[in-house]
């Protein structure tokens, strides 16, 4: 039953980013734009009083980050999804490379999704961005198996 649920879940991840990838680029770019001016106003204290050329400045790369966090984290819940549909296994076997795997073979039909999408283009630093992001999640979901089989074992025996 759990499987089924994370198979959902990583379909659902799939799907959103198949509809983010179908965003032209003034779309995508409204968006990230909007975060970033949040981002910006929120933490840099100073950001009213600078000039428009460092705000520009400063906007142009703030926004690149953003953007590749985004990539990195959508995939890095792709991959915990994927990783946890897998089941019990350690970081490297079986079922963590095929995982890494169709992340790779996802990441590379998306952005060459997104090469036919007006004014987006296809980065292969992108589809490592991503991949790297596959293999973060399924090392999140080891991790927090391996945390919840020690409190299930902890809290599981009785005082004798």
């Amino acid at each position: 039953m759990k499987r089924k649920i994370f198979i959902i879940c990583a379909v659902a991840v799939m799907v959103m980013i198949f509809c983010f990838s179908m965003q032209n680029s003034s779309e995508s770019s409204g968006i990230s734009g909007g975060v970033t001016e949040f981002i910006l106003k929120k933490l840099t204290h100073d950001y009213r009083d600078m000039t428009a050329s460092e705000k520009k400045h400063l906007f142009k790369t703030a926004e690149h980050i953003i953007r590749k966090l985004a990539h990195f984290s959508v995939y890095t819940v792709l991959g915990f999804c994927m990783s946890s549909a897998v089941g019990r296994r350690k970081i490297f076997s079986v079922g963590s490379l095929i995982t890494v795997c169709i992340g790779f073979v996802y990441a590379c039909s998306d952005e060459l999704h997104q090469y036919f999408v007006s004014g987006r283009s296809c980065k292969f630093t992108d589809v490592m961005i991503d991949t790297s992001g596959v293999i973060a999640g399924i090392i999140i979901s080891i991790v927090l198996l391996r945390i919840y089989d020690l409190f299930k074992q902890k809290f599981s025996h009785s005082p004798s």
